[in-house]
């Protein structure tokens, strides 16, 4: 059904002018809708600047109008699918930049015009039918979990999926405290073949988050493939057989040993809550509990509660309970930056949803810009400059003029609470940890007169409270957990033994690696995703890294299908050069830097988790396996 005069006018009021103008070239074929009066000038952080003057706006969405409607009446078809060089020319249009050459092909490919991309599984029948003797265990119907199954569906592959909780969605299905939401935009943070023109906000909550990955589940017939309340306990790689020996623990206790070909982790890093190793912390007599195991049957209603850490999850849940309970203590050890986001709760209007919907090539082009602007455009603030001479809370001349545009953000925020700017305000470089997206409600809910930031030390949890360095002692009737997860310890507490019985977290010694974040030596056709050194700090969604991983695994089973070879793993060499290379990366950003403590490192002080170069790097590397970079099992056959 058409819309009504006024419903396309407020379908183009909300438009992203510059995607809707890409629209347009691909109804008409016209490539002088890329008008340079029309051509965006976006300033950093700030949202819907596109720095047209208001005239030339109307002027676009009057001409836009018509078109639409043509389409909408069926009058008009979509052209063909613009040539390379006016899609290149489209691209730059809506970055408001030239794209440099070497992105183009990555951002063609995320852009996936014809609706495939170098992610969707391309198997010859001959490997399809090598593929259906194998088995493939996935650990974990999260959102890498399930993807995994729909890329292996998709190729052919038989697969199970084993899963702890008795629902899909991972950290979508177990963080259910209040205020809990994403903090990538959602049309990004989604799968690319899977977008949703109906998201509720431009970042959703957890409810509208599980609801998109049980909605994947049915819609790709994953359930019938996945076990429930279904726990890994160990896996032994079996030489002789060439396959993996799982031990499952089963929903009503029992213990089960089955086996695999293939064994894809999809566990994930933040799913085991970390809490404080502070002394005392059995004796508190109230309800005690962790972000992440939320406790609904607990009234915080005129409670006096404290919460221990200032990260992402209180971040979010501190404003929400900041107004029912009687007193709030924030218990902080280092602030979190905030980058200005003032849309973060916002809702989508439902004209943006409208032209998402209806209005073709608009939603791939408003993804694209959405991933171009949190691809690598705030890398330069964040990269170190190792002749720096200024002080320690800046990495760079540039990270220090980012620094002092956020600082001054915060510091308006709190207003004349001159104590507690000095609180909120981070004394270590912009990038040294993930920033959180900030609309002003964290520091608002810090300014009640019943909520204090406490930033002494605590020295022991007490029956009655916590106590301080300075001796006082802080009454709580309940203390919630914002402290984090284990994310160092990669696939823990599964025991994993590889060749020759060889303990892959003794192999690792607390100083987790894999090559490409995915495979360890000596432990064949095991591969992770979101393993070691895949995380994000200011660029991209972890769904495109997610993608890239499946994509590269898909390509290894592909190999061990078209070779005949039993098993694969990756050659030392490769492996080490791979992760020396990390490693030096690494302690050119801001994370690195060595007066920055975060999760990003481990006990050692070396970065474990994160990705040190640009994400069409990670792209390119994981376009596909390269047999040179692995040992075969050659008993059944040698590879090519």
């Amino acid at each position: 059904m058409s819309p009504s005069e006024q419903e396309l006018d407020a379908a183009l009021a909300a438009a992203h002018l510059p995607a809707l103008v890409l629209s347009m070239v691909h109804l008409t074929g016209d490539p002088g809708w890329l008008k340079p009066e029309w051509r965006p000038t976006y300033t950093p952080l700030a949202r819907g600047d596109i720095g047209v003057p208001e005239a030339e706006q109307a002027r676009l969405r009057a001409a836009a109008r018509p078109v639409i409607a043509a389409h909408l009446s069926g009058e008009l078809k979509p052209a063909p699918t613009p040539g390379p060089e006016l899609v290149r020319q489209m691209m730059d249009f809506i970055a408001g930049t030239e794209i440099p050459a070497g992105y183009v092909d990555f951002l063609s490919d995320e852009l996936a015009l014809s609706g495939d991309s170098s992610k969707t599984p391309d198997w010859s029948e001959d490997e399809r039918r090598a593929a259906g003797s194998m088995k493939v265990l996935v650990i974990g119907a999260g959102m890498s979990g399930l993807l995994a199954g729909i890329r292996l569906s998709q190729a052919g592959v038989p697969f199970e999926i084993v899963e702890k909780n008795a629902e899909v969605g991972g950290t979508w299905f177990e963080n259910t405290y209040p205020g809990c939401r994403v903090d990538s935009s959602n049309h990004m943070y989604s799968y690319s073949f899977e977008p949703n023109h109906g998201w509720p906000q431009h970042f959703s909550t957890q409810p509208v988050l599980l609801d998109y990955f049980r909605g994947v589940a049915e819609r790709y017939g994953l359930r019938r493939h996945i076990r429930f309340e279904t726990t890994v306990e160990a896996m032994d790689w079996d030489e002789a057989a060439a396959q993996w020996r799982v031990r499952l623990r089963l929903p009503d206790g029992a213990v089960r040993t089955e086996t695999a070909t293939a064994v894809i982790c999809a566990v994930g890093q933040l799913n085991r809550p970390r809490l404080p190793d502070i002394a005392g912390r059995e004796s508190f007599e109230g309800p005690a509990f962790h972000s992440a195991q939320w406790r609904h049957d607990v009234d915080l209603t005129g409670k006096r509660v404290a919460v221990i850490g200032t990260g992402a999850s209180a971040f979010q849940f501190v404003p929400e309970i900041a107004g029912k309970v009687a007193r709030l203590e924030v218990f902080q050890r280092t602030p979190p930056w905030c980058f200005p986001t003032p849309h973060y709760h916002d809702d989508v209007p439902a004209g943006m949803n409208w032209l998402l919907e209806h209005v073709p090539y608009y939603d791939k082009w408003y993804r694209f810009f959405l991933f171009w602007t949190a691809t690598d455009g705030l890398l330069p603030a964040v990269k170190a400059d190792p002749d720096w001479q200024g002080p320690p809370t800046a990495v760079s001349q540039v990270n220090a003029g980012f620094r002092e545009m956020i600082a001054q953000a915060l510091a308006a925020q709190a207003g004349e609470r001159a104590d507690l700017a000095a609180k909120i305000v981070p004394d270590y470089p912009v990038g040294g940890k993930r920033a959180l997206l900030d609309n002003g409600v964290w520091v608002r809910a810090l300014k009640r007169d019943n909520v204090a930031l406490v930033t002494e030390p605590i020295t022991a949890i007490e029956p009655a409270g916590l106590r301080t360095a300075d001796g006082a002692l802080h009454d709580a009737d309940v203390l919630i957990y914002g402290t984090g997860f284990q994310a160092s310890n990669f696939l823990w507490p599964m025991r994993i033994k590889g060749r020759g019985g060889r303990d892959l977290h003794a192999t690792w010694d607390g100083d987790p690696r894999a090559y490409l974040g995915m495979t360890v030596p000596d432990f064949p056709n095991l591969f992770m995703i979101y393993g070691p050194n895949t995380n994000i700090v200011v660029n991209g969604s972890i769904i495109f890294f997610s993608e890239c991983s499946v994509r590269y695994i898909l390509g290894c089973l592909k190999m061990l299908a078209a070779s005949g070879a039993r098993a694969l793993s990756p050659r030392v060499e490769a492996h080490d050069v791979f992760n020396a290379r990390v490693d030096a990366a690494n302690r050119g950003w801001a994370w690195g830097a060595p007066q920055v403590s975060s999760w990003y490192k481990n006990e050692k002080g070396r970065v474990t988790q994160n990705w040190p170069f640009a994400l069409v790097d990670y792209w390119r590397a994981t376009l596909a396996p390269d047999p040179e970079d692995f040992e075969f099992d050659k008993a059944t056959a040698a590879v090519a």
